[in-house]
């Protein structure tokens, strides 16, 4: 029986980091890594991009090789080897190898699970057939790509998270017509409303069907496809993509009698270690923390893997080292719209029933002469006492991504609002506008928070003028030729240099509810000032403007 320092169950990202990691600290301990896939280690974020031939080289795809991690860090690699069960008392694995039906024990000194997460197939009817594939690793990659063969067809993605959005792109790239079927009522679930709504209208915009509030019953095969029967009528297509979720491979922790966690996970404390102190765990079949709540949470991220990974490292090797949590920071892109977020949205503010206020700022994400400048929003969550970030939301064709990552690092180091509205960004033409972005979201909040500013977003905003109890006004105070490119339906237009001689006409407002709209809210904030200056007591600037209404103008 061969014994070693370390074995590793399960490769890709967190397994190999893992074992990486665990080199360079003991350069002479004895580590092994057992996978029963064909690739030891693979960027399973890149498939979407793969299957759209974005990544046309396979082989890009696989981060370290088997005979890498041989020569070059000395680990032994057992591919198409399956772990069949742990004994923690003797300290040692049961392991077949899948070709040739062989089995073998192997002893250790410290043991790792990174067994990750499979994709979900749920019992519904006619899910076997051949034409329905889901998208986790290579070679589900492969299968992908072999179904589509050199022809165009027409394609359904069941799921309308993150990686199916990223895969309908790609189909797109590809020239299918793809549809997405998404049973919630919106795509994109992490985040608010009006930002999934934004996501949808691009995509229909690029070609891209969305179907909401669709339970599929049912697939069969049909006619050389598949149809995919859902509670909103039935779709054809010539290939399905699954996309509806994930669960955690935490099985054998479980049969081992590991203690488990939130959503089926292997639990570990902030160093990775399990209920048993020789084994510990990374990953997606791990655990983790929420760094806003410090309840237990769950964070399939390749990010996420490698840091819990990396702790795991140094503390099974003696260095104690804490991961403190995740913020659930995720971006996605499609067509060129970006959306992102970290901490919590409005909603599970709301949900939560924290004392927390939201404000939606667009901006340009740099200067708006310098060419390639574009529009972004950024949606801010804070405590309504304190100014506490809680979160942020960024969307856009604009870089979303730097400003998220500043508010992250904010809410990370407990950063209010009124901290982070004078940091010193760096400014240049290409790279951000005079008044950073973040900057001005910030200064925003401080109005909304102080009670300068009282304004509405989209979505509350388009309920409460759809409402049979509404009586107020929309005013749009844009010049004529803005107003007529397009408004929220049902605005009326007093040009805001009109104000002293027209306010007159609207006077029968002065204690209803007046929302005003214009391009991104800068202009509806000075018509706000001067409304509430002539004893207009109920008014409201529309967050976001009619740059980020994520519903039909006219």
């Amino acid at each position: 029986m061969q014994k070693y320092d370390l074995i590793v169950i399960g490769g890709v990202a967190a397994g190999t980091k893992a074992a990486a990691k665990t080199r360079r600290e003991k350069p002479d301990w004895k580590i092994a890594i057992i996978t029963r896939d064909d690739d030891v280690s693979y960027a399973g974020c890149g498939l979407p991009y793969f299957i759209g031939d974005i990544i046309q080289n396979r082989g890009q795809l696989v981060v370290r090789t088997p005979e890498t991690l041989r020569l070059v860090h000395s680990i032994d690699v057992f591919t198409r080897h399956s772990v069949l069960s742990i004994d923690r008392e003797k300290h040692t694995v049961s392991v077949q190898n899948t070709n040739s039906n062989e089995k073998l024990e192997f002893g250790y000194r410290k043991l790792l699970l990174a067994t990750g997460a499979s994709a979900m197939r749920p019992p519904i009817p006619g899910i076997d057939s051949e034409r329905i594939h889901t998208i986790r690793s290579v070679t589900d990659a492969d299968a992908i790509l072999a179904g589509m063969g050199s022809k165009s067809g027409r394609a359904v993605v069941v799921g309308g998270g993150f990686i199916g959005i990223e895969v309908a792109e790609n189909l797109k790239h590809r020239g299918w017509e793809v549809t997405v079927i998404e049973m919630l009522p919106q795509i994109l679930p992490p985040f608010d409303l009006e930002i999934a709504l934004m996501m949808q209208k691009h995509l229909e915009k690029n070609g891209v069907r969305i179907v909401t509030g669709a339970c599929v019953q049912s697939f069969c095969d049909k006619d050389g496809g598949v149809e995919v029967a859902t509670s909103n009528g039935a779709f054809q297509a010539d290939i399905v993509i699954l996309s509806i979720g994930i669960k955690p491979n935490s099985g054998l922790g479980c049969d081992s009698g590991l203690e488990l966690g939130c959503r089926g996970t292997i639990r570990v404390d902030a160093c990775g270690r399990t209920s048993d102190p020789d084994i510990f765990a990374a990953g997606d079949c791990a655990s983790t923390f929420s760094v806003t709540s410090g309840n237990e949470a769950w964070s399939p991220m390749g990010s996420t893997a490698n840091k819990q990974a990396r702790a795991a490292a140094l503390t099974l090797t003696g260095t104690e080292s804490e991961f403190p949590g995740v913020l659930g920071t995720m971006i996605v892109k499609a067509f060129g719209f970006s959306a992102a977020r970290t901490g919590v949205n409005e909603r599970e503010a709301c949900e939560s029933k924290m004392n927390a206020v939201s404000v939606t700022v667009p901006s340009d994400d740099r200067a708006h002469y310098y060419p390639g400048s574009e529009k972004i929003a950024i949606k801010l969550t804070a405590d309504a006492e304190t100014g506490e970030l809680l979160g942020c939301q960024t969307y856009g064709m604009g870089a979303v991504d730097k400003p998220l990552d500043a508010i992250a690092v904010a809410i990370t180091m407990g950063a209010t609002v009124h901290d982070v509205a004078h940091v010193d960004f760096a400014y240049a033409p290409p790279f951000s506008t005079a008044i950073n972005p973040v900057n001005l979201a910030c200064y925003v909040m401080q109005n909304k928070l102080s009670g300068k500013l009282e304004s509405i977003g989209p979505v509350e905003a388009n309920c409460m003028i759809h409402s049979p109890d509404w009586d107020g006004l929309l005013l749009d105070p844009r010049e004529i030729p803005e107003f007529m490119i397009g408004t929220v339906p049902g605005a009326v237009n007093i040009p805001i240099h009109e104000f002293p001689t027209r306010l007159a006409e609207v006077a029968a407002f002065k204690d209803k509810t007046v929302i005003v709209v214009c391009n991104y809210g800068k202009r509806a904030f000075e018509a706000y000032v001067r409304l509430k200056h002539h004893g207009f007591n109920r008014v409201k600037v529309l967050e976001g403007g009619t740059k980020f209404w994520p519903y039909e103008l006219e």
